[in-house]
């Protein structure tokens, strides 16, 4: 099994920025994508955004060019530098992680206020 420990989401203004980390630990031996979705009120979850072992990533086409994925593999540790927010980034932001099947963080939730 593998844990994941989410931290960094908050409250900011909008324009403003945050900085998501998600550790994983546990049963790691070969972790393939990391990345993060996020759930507003009301609607479905959705990618924001994922990152290979290889470092290939892939962004939603609302948030490209506003967050950054990152990873450090030493650490199991996946990041999410968000800037540039808006009010409609307002959503419960969850870990993903995939090692022989998908793994799912607690969610930290991120507000931008107006």
């Amino acid at each position: 099994q593998v844990q994941l420990v989410e931290s960094g989401g908050g409250l900011v203004q909008a324009g403003g920025s945050l900085k998501l980390s998600c550790a994983a630990s546990g049963s790691i031996f070969r972790i393939n994508t990391m990345g993060w979705y996020r759930q507003a009120p009301g609607k479905q979850r959705e990618l924001v955004a994922v990152i290979t072992s290889g470092g290939s990533t892939n962004y939603a086409a609302s948030v490209k060019g506003r967050f950054t994925i990152s990873r450090d593999s030493a650490k199991n540790t996946v990041y999410l530098q968000m800037n540039s927010l808006k009010p409609e980034d307002t959503a419960v932001y969850y870990c993903n992680v995939f090692q022989l099947k998908d793994y799912w963080g607690q969610g930290t939730q991120v507000t931008v206020s107006s």
